[in-house]
């Protein structure tokens, strides 16, 4: 409580506490568990990445603070990795606004473009910072869900055009999907931009992993009708080469909504990461090989991963895209997530995360834990053997 006899911490915040991140992350520090349940890599990416860094900042550029957009060339590769990857065109003075990584670029998306009481639809499970960044907003959030079919989840769609109001402004989009690990197919986009034309509503779209994606194609929402002047498309270079610590993130759109997201961003870090930025021009440069190489590399150990929970009696949501695999505990007798994952460590010294955690009604997501695959082989090898012992339990 405060000197005032009330509360501190305004009642938008009160009911998201500590993330699971940070909770379970901590919980493998204390049991020296192998943490496969925060999503980040146990190793740098490329080397020549991170000596540009080392050079950007020994030779004085970015070491004060860049322009507010992000430094020119970061700007300009972004414009060109959109052109070379999907054929889109962007202008990288009025169309590209560099972010202190995808959340923030989330969060100034919100606060810029919904009012309060404005309903926003996003798919759940969901990144727990949507939920916050909405109620930040004074956005209302309705959850359409994605829902167990054999070995992935899919979209009702239906159930999408159900939830559209006269109140509805905006879909909150992220595909390749985090949790589940589903990537929105060709049709299922096309129908989610018919929508958004027909009720007039803006989109956000969280591509954060659109390189790694597994026997199918990642589409931007954004290449669809209709769809170049009401969406903001969103990524980051964490996901894709392996600098997660370096938080920088990048929003593509239209002028007048880039315009806008830059109205609350310059008030949330203003600017930020400058020598990272000119690294990453440098990373988004990469020849292709390196993309497919990423990708490629992800494949194997979700393999390995997947194989491993299977043989340890989980039921496996193969993902097509992230570094993350749902499972259902439910055939190793167990129904409640949150127990199963804080006792997971001292069973077999494995650390995973909730599903609950990424639901409005947590019991939808009771049966499902994550595992992140992003590591090391020997480390998802040394834990495919700790689980396994759960089988034999």
């Amino acid at each position: 409580m405060g000197a005032m006899g009330r509360p501190l911490l305004n009642r938008r915040l009160a009911a998201f506490g500590t993330t699971i991140f940070a909770e379970m992350s901590a919980l493998a520090v204390r049991t020296g568990a192998i943490n496969l349940g925060q999503g980040f890599p146990d190793t740098d990416g490329p080397e020549e990445v991170r000596e540009a860094a080392v050079r950007a900042l020994r030779d004085g550029r970015g070491n004060q603070y860049p322009p507010g957009p992000g430094v020119p060339e970061l700007r300009a590769a972004v414009t060109e990795h959109q052109r070379r990857w999907y054929g889109l065109g962007f202008d990288p003075d009025t169309e590209v606004l560099i972010t202190a990584g995808a959340t923030e670029a989330i969060a100034a998306s919100l606060l810029a473009l919904v009012e309060p009481g404005d309903e926003v639809i996003a798919l759940e499970p969901y990144y727990d910072s949507y939920a916050a960044c909405v109620a930040m907003a004074g956005g209302a959030r309705v959850p359409v869900t994605l829902r167990p079919d054999g070995d992935t989840f899919r979209l009702d769609l239906d159930e999408l055009r159900a939830a559209v109001t006269d109140r509805t402004r905006l879909i909150l989009l992220n595909t390749p999907h985090n949790p589940t690990g589903t990537v929105l197919t060709h049709d299922e986009l096309a129908a989610v931009a018919e929508l958004a034309v027909e009720r007039d509503l803006l989109v956000v779209t969280d591509e954060v992993y659109e390189h790694l994606v597994f026997g199918t194609e990642h589409t931007p929402l954004v290449s669809f009708p209709g769809m170049r002047e009401r969406t903001v498309t969103i990524s980051s270079s964490g996901k894709t080469f392996s600098f997660t610590g370096w938080k920088v993130g990048w929003v593509t759109g239209a002028p007048e909504l880039v315009t806008a997201v830059r109205s609350a961003k310059q008030y949330l870090t203003y600017v930020s990461a400058g020598p990272f930025q000119y690294a990453v021009a440098e990373a988004l440069a990469l020849p292709d090989a390196y993309f497919h190489g990423i990708r490629d590399d992800l494949r194997a150990k979700r393999d390995l991963l997947a194989d491993g929970l299977t043989d340890a009696g989980f039921h496996v949501f193969r993902p097509s895209g992230t570094y993350f695999i749902t499972t259902d505990i439910r055939p190793l007798g167990e129904t409640d997530g949150f127990a199963f994952c804080r006792s997971l460590p001292e069973r077999c010294g494995v650390v995973a995360v909730p599903n609950a955690v990424f639901y409005d009604h947590q019991d939808q997501g009771s049966p499902f834990v994550r595992f992140a695959f992003c590591k090391r082989e020997e480390v998802l090898a040394d834990a495919v053997a700790r689980l396994k012992t759960l089988a034999a339990g």
